[in-house]
């Protein structure tokens, strides 16, 4: 009998081992928190360049909640790699960190070499703290209370600003970080990365090598073969209107997470995904479609990975004195263009400052001179609040109307505003609660006061 009850018992068990594995949880949710754990520990630690402990404590258990006790990971500080998974037996996903590439979450290969490196050219660049500039143009009392309210108290919250630098007129006049970052931490932008691609996109338009309104210019959504979807253009990606059922929730089960953290091909399950609506005619934030985006635009850019990210920093951020920058590609060589930059605060400084140079880097044209108006353009159904790569500030916000903004998950911010000749960035890991950036913003703002006879521009 005590068999008969064992064995009941173990095909009980078994089934629900079964079912448990078919279901949303197991194989989106469980992946998608093992894979997170993984991709971040790789990335903060050997990208970002933060302890360990930091990384998990400050980036990971917060977003993890009450799962975080059951996902554990071990390093290989000798091959620079994470395992992560669940109470140490399940799910299991491994990051690898490669010079020059950062971290790929790696699921079954595909080709994927663990030895290509490409190396930066340079070590990061520092920008010198151009004290008269600041004396000159700002109410420092008012600016350094600006930068005190953004880190004061931000471990008891929760907001957990980290760096924070500020830029006037190209000069480095106000910068700040947390214990256990400094200048030389590269940060994670998220979302910001959107950006990047957009400027990109901009570059490549510059050299005539890129028309962002023609159709059937997406290699992934041209090998689904539904001529349907030749109609949607660079444009409509970088604008959030692609119309695939690609929902952002972060929720763990959505079509995003099951993107970022169990796909191998991406742009391959973006383009896969369900036509829900024509292109431009519905917006909606998907990271999905700047990944459909990243990949098109990276095909132009070389036939080989190595070829690629030396164009990227040759087109975009050499000109700038950008050598921090770290783009990282997904296991197929593709890069992760909607999500996975990490950088110096000061180099996604000098990136924004790109736009209120007019495009224009050390007397080279870089984006069209139209460039700033096109992805500052609201776009339809995004309620004012969306550009091309760019979110736009509401009335709400308390921001100049021509301000554009950088903006990725956990309190990333990268704030261009050209009539005051300011840029912003700030950087933490914020779940929850708010980043207090916007407020940062206002009050660098409220602290310039240009000298006598001059305009804040």
């Amino acid at each position: 009998m005590l068999r008969i009850i064992l064995g009941a018992g173990g095909a009980v068990l078994t089934a629900a081992v079964v079912a448990l594995n078919l279901s949303p949880i197991g194989q989106i949710y469980l992946p998608s928190a093992t894979g997170i754990v993984a991709k971040q520990m790789c990335s903060l630690t050997w990208v970002s360049g933060l302890e360990p402990d930091q990384a998990r404590s400050l980036y990971l258990d917060p977003l993890l909640g009450d799962a975080a006790g059951a996902l554990s990971y071990s390093m290989d500080e000798e091959n620079r790699e994470v395992s992560a998974s669940l109470l140490g037996l399940f799910w299991t996903q491994r990051a690898v960190w490669r010079d020059g590439l950062g971290c790929t979450l790696v699921h079954g290969g595909h080709g994927f070499d663990p030895a290509l490196t490409v190396p930066v050219a340079r070590d990061f660049q520092p920008m010198p703290l151009d004290t008269a500039h600041r004396d000159a143009w700002f109410d420092t009392a008012a600016l350094d209370a600006a930068m005190a309210s953004a880190f004061d108290g931000t471990q008891a919250d929760g907001s957990h600003t980290l760096g924070v630098a500020i830029l006037h007129q190209g000069r480095l006049v106000a910068e700040h970080y947390a214990p256990g970052a400094s200048a030389e931490t590269r940060f994670h932008g998220w979302s910001m990365t959107k950006s990047v691609i957009a400027t990109l996109a901009g570059s490549l338009a510059q050299d005539g090598a890129l028309d962002i309104r023609a159709e059937g210019e997406i290699p992934a959504l041209a090998a689904v073969g539904d001529p349907r979807l030749d109609a949607i253009t660079i444009e409509a990606l970088l604008r959030m209107t692609g119309g695939l059922a690609i929902a952002e929730l972060n929720n763990g089960t959505d079509p995003n997470s099951q993107m970022l953290f169990t796909q191998w091909d991406m742009p391959h399950f973006a383009a896969t995904r369900q036509r829900l609506h024509a292109p431009g005619e519905h917006w909606q934030y998907m990271s999905g479609n700047t990944i459909l985006a990243s990949d098109a635009l990276q095909r132009r850019l070389g036939d080989s990975l190595p070829e690629q990210v030396a164009a990227l920093r040759a087109r975009i951020f050499e000109p700038l004195d950008i050598y921090s920058a770290i783009m990282e590609p997904g296991e197929n060589g593709v890069f992760q263009g909607s999500s996975y930059m990490y950088a110096t605060a000061q180099d996604w400084a000098r990136l924004c400052q790109l736009y209120l140079d007019n495009g224009v880097a050390n007397g080279t044209r870089i984006l069209p001179e139209d460039w700033y108006s096109i992805v500052a353009e609201p776009t339809p159904n995004s309620g004012g609040g969306y550009g091309m790569g760019f979110w736009l500030p509401t009335e709400a916000t308390g921001l100049p109307p021509e301000t554009i903004m950088m903006s990725g998950f956990q309190g990333q911010w990268g704030y261009v505003m050209p009539e005051q000749q300011l840029v912003i960035v700030r950087f933490g890991a914020t779940i929850g609660v708010s980043s207090r950036s916007g407020r940062l913003a206002r009050e660098v703002v409220a602290a310039l006061q240009p000298p006598a006879g001059t305009t804040a521009g």
